[in-house]
């Protein structure tokens, strides 16, 4: 989603320029807050339809946990508080522009959510009151280790103004990010610098401090026009938030035809913060600090524009385990061995459901990579691997989605040890189950409507997050690794995904099958 490539077809006009974009961009977030708001209706009034798979209805739960809510930090344990459940709804959103924030209401005194164009009139308000960069963006504090973050919140909050302001934030609908300018970038850089952008903000010197990392969820509307979305991920999953994103998009190319009613509106309140010489030097520490994580994180988005899930579809495979496959494959080319990898399984099917593991690395799988490249095997065997592969993958899932994985049962088990305090089983202790969970392949399908894809990092200091969406004639990855570790690179295994997958399509091509 961009109107980066807007003609200026009077470039001298650097002015005149510079306030049509604002025009455009404010346009643009108020009409992305009014699609969230009648998102928010039909999660109020509970007329989001019921969501199958394989004929069963999943929870609906997590989308009623979406808006309003937050994280709270502490300094033993963080709690997730969901104000949408109190006796009186905020009826505002958090507006962060310029590292300074506002209390935006979003509703007239009848009830009724305000229009676009009101809400332009709002958002031209909050931005004419914050010209300049705040000195002090107490935001990045929400970059912090969460037990440093704890401490630090605790002696925040204990000025009343912060407090208030802190709470302001909190009971918020969501956040929405007016973002400052990105680093300049080659074009084909593009996707994977708004994709940083907005995972962490690129940094203090750029937009990490324009953020309430707390926030389950903050919209990010950059400069130029780039925009997305950052979710904590306490609350909920993927899925709903996808499916908000998808029905604020189809919004947004909407024409307006409500008529904003002419009453006075009120004007957006700044949210103000006493910062002690103590919070001050926790957020330089901060800013330390979260240049360092953002440094260290190598994001790579790509376009895998050979093909889509029509291909796998084609062959009769699940498009799911088609690319879990490659991504098995790729890797194992590049160090020549397989390795434990998570991909998210949704527990929906099951009330108040989360996740589980589908382990994507299998015998069936490390047999078929392991063939791949053997110029012995004949094509007929590899094809004959690749499907066996792409069935247990397909097994595990419908296991892994019908409760029947081992992950989350042997998390329980431990955990239930650890809270009847009885010693922990001698499995736990096991070399091996300390390397089943060491996901060097850390990975999740998140499809969509919106030619979008999320991204995230990877989980441990030597491994790679990989998320996908898969589009009909294309692919969307986002893979991610660390500078600092000298085994991985992301451009490498997002190189490797993609010989990978054109591969296996040429096998399939080349060895015709046998019809019964």
């Amino acid at each position: 989603m961009t109107f980066r490539n807007l003609e200026v077809l009077v470039k001298n006009c650097r002015e005149a320029w510079r306030g049509e974009r604002k025009m455009q961009r404010i346009g643009f977030a108020a009409k992305l807050i009014a699609g969230v708001l009648e998102f928010k209706t039909m999660i109020d009034n509970e007329t989001i339809p019921v969501e199958y798979l394989g004929g069963k209805p999943l929870c609906m739960n997590q989308y009623y946990e979406v808006l309003s809510s937050c994280r709270i930090p502490g300094l033993k344990r963080d709690a997730v508080v969901n104000h949408a459940k109190s006796s009186r709804p905020p009826k505002h959103i958090t507006v962060v522009h310029n590292f300074q924030f506002f209390m935006l209401d979003v509703y007239n005194r009848d009830g009724t959510p305000l229009t676009t164009e009101q809400l332009c009139v709002q958002l031209e308000r909050i931005c004419d009151a914050s010209l300049t960069p705040s000195a002090e963006p107490v935001g990045i504090l929400t970059t912090q280790h969460r037990d440093t973050w704890g401490k630090t919140y605790a002696d925040l909050i204990k000025d009343r103004t912060n407090k208030e302001s802190v709470l302001a934030i909190q009971r918020s609908i969501f956040t929405l990010c007016l973002d400052g300018p990105m680093p300049q970038v080659p074009e084909d850089a593009y996707r994977s610098c708004a994709a940083v952008q907005m995972l962490h903000g690129g940094g203090s010197l750029w937009n990490s401090g324009n953020r309430w990392f707390d926030k389950t969820l903050q919209f990010i509307v950059g400069e130029d026009g780039t925009c997305g979305a950052n979710y904590e991920h306490a609350p909920a999953e993927g899925p709903p938030i996808v499916a908000l994103i998808d029905h604020v998009v189809e919004y947004t190319r909407k024409p307006e035809m409500v008529h904003s009613p002419t009453v006075p509106l009120a004007t957006p309140q700044k949210l103000h913060f006493n910062i002690t010489p103590e919070i001050k030097k926790d957020i330089e520490e901060a800013k330390q600090k979260m240049n360092e994580l953002a440094n260290d994180l190598d994001m790579r988005v790509i376009v895998f524009s050979h093909f889509g899930k029509n291909i796998a579809k084609a062959h009769k495979m699940s498009p799911d385990a088609f690319i879990q496959v490659a991504l098995q494959l790729a890797y194992y080319r590049m160090y020549q061995h397989c390795c434990a990898t998570y991909e998210s399984a949704s527990l929906r099917m099951f009330r108040l459901g989360r996740t589980d593991t589908i382990r994507s690395a299998s015998s069936a799988s490390a047999a078929f990579v392991k063939s791949f490249d053997d110029p012995n095997k004949q094509n007929t065997e590899k094809v004959d691997l690749l499907e066996k592969a792409v069935v247990a993958h397909r097994s595990y899932t419908n296991l892994a989605i019908s409760g029947q994985a081992i992950d989350r049962h042997l998390l329980g088990l431990k955990m239930q040890a650890a809270e009847e305090k009885i010693s922990i089983p001698d499995v736990f202790k096991d070399p091996s189950y300390a390397k089943a969970l060491h996901y060097r392949l850390s990975t999740s399908q998140v499809p969509s409507k919106t030619d979008c894809v999320m991204c995230f990092g990877p989980v441990v200091p030597n491994g790679y997050g990989v998320c996908y969406n898969p589009m009909n004639d294309h692919i969307n990855f986002a893979v991610s690794s660390f500078n600092g570790c000298q085994e991985t690179n992301a451009a490498d295994l997002a190189q490797a995904m993609e010989s990978a997958l054109v591969d296996m399509r040429t096998l399939l091509e080349q060895t015709p099958r046998a019809k019964l």
